[in-house]
């Protein structure tokens, strides 16, 4: 069964990496993208993982994963090759009612992480429900290359003409005359 696409609201959620290794700072430089708030458990940490550690100023421990880390978390990232504590990390994620990811173990995840572009407010993300990261990869690539470099500024001339007009039918009509030449100027290139 395909997953369904949504765009979640990290603020304000708190965020647990279990893992140091090179998946769990792939998946730390993601998440970076949106939030800052994360924490990161690791018996062992890479040196990239260090670095960021300290550059973002993130907090992390360097033991093992214990029983309740994940009680006070809205989403858990698992990468580390350990099946059963995969396993175990998201059975009690239920309890918690945390969302769980466990890297390359999809029975294991309550949602997966799409291959994704982000230009100041668009993102755009392309998922193949784990058939093919490849294909979602190489997908996005194309599709990042189609999209004009100065999206980022229109979507923020976009966002604040939409909080200075009045709510209603004209300002929907404006907003959408404005996307729609914005998108045929771009597209005669």
């Amino acid at each position: 069964m395909s997953y369904f696409p949504a765009f979640l609201k990290l603020e304000g959620k708190k965020i647990l990496i279990v893992g140091g290794g090179n998946i769990a700072y792939e998946k730390l430089e993601k998440l970076l993208d949106f939030t800052t708030d994360i924490h990161i458990v690791a018996v062992e940490f890479s040196q990239m993982m260090t670095a960021k550690i300290k550059e973002k100023g993130l907090t992390y421990e360097q033991r093992t994963y214990k029983k309740g880390d994940i009680a006070e978390v809205a989403i858990v990232i698992i990468a580390v090759d350990d099946i059963s504590l995969q396993a175990e990390i998201f059975e009690e994620s239920k309890e918690y009612k945390c969302l769980c990811n466990a890297v390359d173990s999809v029975n294991y995840c309550d949602f997966i992480f799409p291959s994704y572009m982000k230009e100041g407010d668009l993102t755009i993300a392309v998922s193949t429900s784990g058939a093919s990261p490849a294909m979602a990869k190489y997908l996005r690539t194309y599709l990042q290359e189609l999209i004009p470099k100065n999206i980022g500024r229109f979507l923020q001339e976009m966002k604040v003409l939409r909080l200075t007009l009045p709510k209603g039918k004209e300002r929907m009509k404006t907003l959408d005359e404005k996307a729609k030449n914005y998108i045929q100027e771009w597209s005669k290139f």
